[in-house]
């Protein structure tokens, strides 16, 4: 598990493509962050983000346009001799030959590769050995990509990385696979996963961020991220009350009468409407109150890039507006509307 050592270790990371100025385009933007020892980073973001150019770059396909990144105490880059045989890569595509059998791909690779592992421990390991003696190009678009996986780790990597690893795969084949991400992790490797997937992020990241326009937004434990982002309470108007009469602020009530709050203390927030409630004897029909998830968190995130949120604004606010901590009313005969809540 985690030994407190860093593995990888960036810091003011960039990546240019073409001239400065309006004629080029900056992908990796500054970024600093580190990956210990047996310890899983996903880096999330939508298309465009730079997750891949920032993955390049650690990988030492590419050369940074500014700033620092040591993989095992190296440049990538420039002393790559030093870092490869040391990492595997499981790209989006392998593009292993289509003629060549599994059994056979698998040898041609660990025939390439230090201290290689058995090539049937390799196939084991991700479901293939049924499929040693079929030819590459019979393979499904899900058994490719165990083919992927099983040659990026044929090599006993101290850090692997990991693109897009489960495309394609039908559930029993994913929960396959993350088991074996957790073992090797759990044996002492480090780990850097990029995926569209955020139930796999939640599922196996001891740490992560979320990167927008080649920054990191937030980043943290899965628990981390998602507490920074506000919960949110559903319910209808119970007849006869107007959203003005809750004892949080709200706006109008939809067609349907529904409200929706958000708000960073649920707890608090929660109970002052079911006190509320009570001593007013109505019920909060359709009442659904919950923490935002990592999905929450993540689309929060995009949307709030979408709509160009100032960076010191706080998580899921629109644009040009304060943020309000929830603050609940105690319960009064006649409430009068608080600030504390961001209403949607």
């Amino acid at each position: 598990m985690n030994s407190g050592e860093n593995i990888i270790e960036v810091s003011g990371l960039r990546r240019r493509y073409g001239p400065r100025g309006s004629g080029g385009f900056e992908a990796v933007a500054g970024l600093d962050f580190t990956v210990r020892r047996g310890e899983l980073f996903a880096l999330l973001g939508t298309n465009g983000a730079g997750k891949t150019s920032t993955v390049e770059l650690l990988e030492g396909l590419e050369r940074p346009t500014g700033g620092r990144v040591r993989v095992l105490g190296h440049d990538p880059y420039r002393e790559r001799a030093a870092v490869r045989p040391r990492i595997g890569i499981m790209l989006q595509e392998g593009g292993f030959p289509s003629d060549l059998t599994v059994t056979e791909t698998a040898r041609m690779w660990a025939g390439c590769t230090t201290g290689a592992r058995p090539v049937a421990e390799a196939l084991e390991a991700v479901g293939l050995t049924g499929r040693a003696g079929v030819r590459v190009g019979r393979l499904s678009g899900g058994e490719r990509r165990r083919l992927d996986l099983a040659m990026a780790l044929i090599g006993r990597p101290e850090v692997l990385f990991l693109d897009e690893p489960t495309t394609g795969l039908d559930p029993e084949a994913r929960q396959r696979t993350w088991q074996v991400v957790r073992d090797l992790r759990d044996a002492g490797t480090s780990v850097v996963l990029t995926t569209h997937y955020l139930e796999e992020a939640e599922a196996l990241a001891d740490r992560l961020a979320i990167m927008a326009h080649g920054r990191i937004v937030v980043s943290g434990t899965p628990a981390e991220v998602t507490a920074s982002r506000p919960a949110r309470i559903r319910f209808r108007l119970p007849d006869g009350v107007t959203a003005a009469q809750l004892p949080v602020l709200a706006p109008e009530a939809g067609d349907d009468g529904r409200v929706e709050i958000r708000t960073t203390g649920l707890q608090d927030t929660l109970t002052g409407l079911l006190l509320w409630a009570r001593e007013r004897g109505v019920e909060l029909a359709g009442l659904d109150a919950r923490s935002a998830s990592l999905e929450e968190a993540f689309l929060d995130i995009a949307r709030d890039d979408a709509h160009g949120v100032h960076p010191g604004a706080r998580p899921g606010d629109a644009p040009g507006t304060a943020y309000r901590e929830a603050r609940p009313a105690e319960p009064a005969a006649h409430p009068e509307p608080q600030n504390g809540a961001t209403v949607r």
